[in-house]
């Protein structure tokens, strides 16, 4: 089980406002060749280090956020973000010779179709420079680890990233960091880097294409900076950590759909940093945070991952601490995961059964439910559920084994449970956008039919294989 709770990391970067445009396209304009965006709705969150301290507060720590803003619109509405996330203890600097760093990207049909940037990327003068590290000094005790999140908008000069680690240092906390510039030795003293493959074949003038030569490209860039580890994103290809002393360790990603990179970078440090800073070894810490961004790239926007999310994600990959972990999401969880789905304007459908023996005809419902909607929820019979209906002899196999079968089966995108004989109170909780059943109901006999269609949503029946049961299996297994 992971255990973030109440550990403190300070990251320190640039920090920006990310604001979302959200609306619809359906024509192109007259005046010239651009899409005619009609405007829904607008979101608005910390960006850049912003959204790093979000993912260690999403995943139960506490950040302690130090950034360079201006004093103007977008560092008060920033400010009054943080403040309203009880996770993020707010330890910005401000400036009045400076401006804040905004982004606005305006989504469309559930892509990026224009980014609006608003910047002053200068570097910070010697005046703000000691006000960062003074700031790093005052906050850094009582924290586990220390973040540079650089995104080159001036905050990490060569004096406050010297500051900051000797300071880290002094209270014997690790460093990790999110290069940003091609010299790899401005962080020389920090406890991990994390550039993306193209970052490291820039900074080593080395290719970086297959994992023995991001390996190789590693450990030029080790020997040069002198630093002990370096992680490398690779995309669709996973992640390689490499220590000085040679040995390297891989992981695959776990992504079933790229929805959106924005911020995954930061999501991969935040939840580095965070595994490591409680007691995991980066082995083991780079598996999670690969998971962790497999769940974020899912989502539209700078998004994060919360706990039980995470764990969850853990489970469905393989990588459970604990064989007896199920892989059905808990309640909370799975509105959690509906609501983000709904915010993005994507529609959430909804089917359930026992799913014991796991056969072509199951395959082939869930598929056809898949084509229905976005996101599919499945939702399983708990087994004491499961005997009732059935008989004593059943269920085969147990809930656990069920859930980590169907959960990982492309089609579907989330699997929760119920001790009760229906799933009534999960489809009230849930309000699916569609309602799947077999073609053996009639929309009269489906469980939650009235309240799918009260809230505007759709029943839909599909075609079952003939001669596809589970009761049919095991009457063939005992003859």
């Amino acid at each position: 089980m992971l255990d973030f709770a109440g550990i403190r990391v300070l990251v320190l970067g640039d920090a920006m406002l990310d604001r979302f445009l959200y609306g619809d396209v359906d024509r192109i304009s007259p005046e010239a060749p651009v899409p005619v965006v009609r405007l829904r709705r607008s979101h608005a969150m910390p960006g850049g280090a912003g959204n790093v301290a979000r993912n260690i507060s999403a995943l139960g720590g506490r950040a302690v956020l130090v950034a360079l803003l201006g004093e103007d619109d977008a560092a008060a509405e920033l400010r009054a973000l943080l403040a309203g996330d009880p996770g993020i203890e707010d330890a910005t600097v401000g400036s009045v010779a400076r401006r804040s760093t905004r982004k606005m990207r305006v989504i469309a049909g559930n892509q990026q179709v224009a980014r609006l940037d608003e910047e002053e990327a200068r570097p910070a003068d010697a005046g703000e420079a000691e006000a960062l590290v003074g700031a790093v000094r005052r906050r850094v005790a009582g924290c586990k680890a220390v973040v540079l999140s650089d995104y080159a908008k001036g905050a990490l000069t060569p004096a406050v990233v010297a500051g900051a680690i000797a300071a880290a240092h002094e209270a014997g906390v690790p460093v990790f960091a999110d290069p940003k510039s091609d010299d790899f030795g401005l962080y020389r003293g920090v406890d991990c880097l994390t550039p993306n493959a193209r970052e490291l074949a820039r900074a080593t003038r080395l290719p970086t294409g297959t994992e023995a030569e991001v390996a190789a490209a590693a450990r030029a860039a080790m020997r040069a900076t002198g630093v002990p580890a370096l992680l490398c994103t690779r995309a669709e290809r996973g992640m390689v950590l490499v220590r000085a002393d040679g040995a390297h360790a891989s992981v695959s990603a776990e992504a079933r759909e790229v929805f959106d990179v924005s911020g995954a970078g930061d999501t991969v440090i935040a939840t580095l940093a965070l595994a490591h800073a409680a007691g995991r070894p980066l082995e083991d810490a780079m598996r999670i945070a690969n998971a962790a961004a497999g769940v974020v790239v899912g989502k539209l926007g700078t998004a994060t991952v919360g706990e039980e999310e995470l764990e969850h994600a853990l489970r469905a990959g393989g990588g459970s601490d604990g064989a007896e972990d199920a892989a059905a999401l808990g309640l909370g969880a799975a509105r959690r995961r509906v609501a983000e789905w709904r915010a993005q304007g994507l529609r959430v459908g909804f089917t359930n059964g026992c799913f014991d023996i796991l056969h072509a005809g199951h395959v082939s419902l869930l598929r056809a439910a898949r084509r229905r909607c976005d996101r599919l929820v499945v939702a399983l019979n708990a087994d004491a559920s499961v005997s009732r209906l059935k008989g004593a002899s059943r269920p085969v196999n147990t809930l656990a084994d069920r859930a980590a079968v169907v959960s990982a089966l492309a089609a579907v995108d989330a699997v929760v449970a119920f001790e009760e004989d229906t799933p009534l109170e999960l489809i009230r909780a849930l309000r699916p956008d569609v309602l799947v059943k077999g073609g053996d109901y009639t929309e009269d006999r489906v469980v939650g039919a009235d309240l799918v269609r009260a809230s505007g949503g759709e029943v839909v029946l599909v075609d079952l294989l003939p001669g596809r049961s589970t009761t049919g299996i095991a009457a063939r297994l005992r003859g």
